[in-house]
């Protein structure tokens, strides 16, 4: 074949873009729900703006924000170090330590987080006093359960709990995914089995483990709604206390929403910034 051949063959190839008609129909779609939401938002009067702003920020209403913050903070730390000792049981050689912790895995992932809630709100009933003593012998010091035990106890120790056993799983995941080889090195090093998961699995571990605890995270802010079963006031007990007496059940749960979407928003922000931390050196 001559140059001029294959000059002339060359230009006479046309490029056509491809077409997608699906992505223009779904775009539509898309606009057109929007719109209607817009629409709806400003249009209907059952949302009563006016009735949120009232009471956005409402002094019950940010008591129960901070209650909700501070159920979320204190169940994902506890349930953080509580998941990370049973994730190193359920890795122990000892068969006992292992099936102890399966065990509780299984009992608080298997069994509705309201339904825990109930029993910790009515412990009172199952241990009517606790006691400090020999184990199946004399108590030195007794009281009553109710006498020791408040809501906001309850309710923490109820997400807690909860929250250690998906923990476990979730850190027994990171640990697992980190080269045993890692392990060997350390050995060959002199470092002990702590050291080593302190200085070495963890650390690798945590870019696995950080996205499912942000989750986690953002699921227990919403979860901390269910310790109205306890009963503890938190931002959802308490607007339905308000709606109670003003009857404006839409616009009341809305605003709910709205500070829950807030305070989701700011634990994505922060989650993004842990995952981007822990991902310095892995392809994205």
């Amino acid at each position: 074949m001559s140059a001029g051949q294959t000059e002339t063959r060359t230009g006479t190839i046309k490029a056509v873009p491809v077409r997608h008609p699906g992505r223009w129909v779904a775009a539509v779609a898309v606009a057109v729900l929007a719109a209607m939401l817009v629409n709806n938002l400003i249009t209907n009067e059952a949302y009563n703006w006016a009735e949120q702003l009232k009471y956005l920020f409402a002094p019950a209403v940010l008591e129960g924000v901070r209650t909700t913050i501070w159920l979320t903070v204190a169940a994902m730390l506890g349930g953080v170090l509580l998941g990370i000792v049973l994730a190193l049981m359920r890795l122990s050689a000892n068969p006992l330590l292992r099936g102890a912790a399966w065990v509780y895995v299984w009992v608080f992932r298997g069994t509705p987080l309201f339904t825990q809630l109930l029993i910790w709100g009515n412990i009172g009933a199952l241990f009517p006093t606790l006691g400090l003593g020999i184990p199946f012998g004399p108590e030195f010091v007794t009281a009553q359960t109710n006498a020791l035990y408040s809501a906001a106890a309850a309710a923490a120790l109820g997400l807690l709990f909860n929250e250690a056993a998906y923990m476990a799983e979730i850190v027994r995941g990171g640990i697992q995914s980190v080269d045993t080889g890692q392990q060997e090195a350390a050995s060959a090093l002199g470092l002990t089995r702590a050291q080593t998961l302190r200085r070495i699995i963890l650390p690798q571990a945590m870019r696995v483990i950080a996205p499912p605890t942000g989750n986690e995270a953002i699921s227990m802010l919403k979860n901390t709604a269910l310790v109205a079963a306890v009963p503890y006031t938190e931002l959802t007990f308490t607007v339905q206390n308000i709606y109670s007496h003003t009857y404006q059940i839409i616009p009341m749960l809305v605003m709910a929403c709205i500070w829950y979407l807030f305070l989701s928003s700011l634990m994505m922000i922060g989650q993004h910034y842990l995952e981007r931390h822990y991902g310095k050196g892995y392809a994205r």
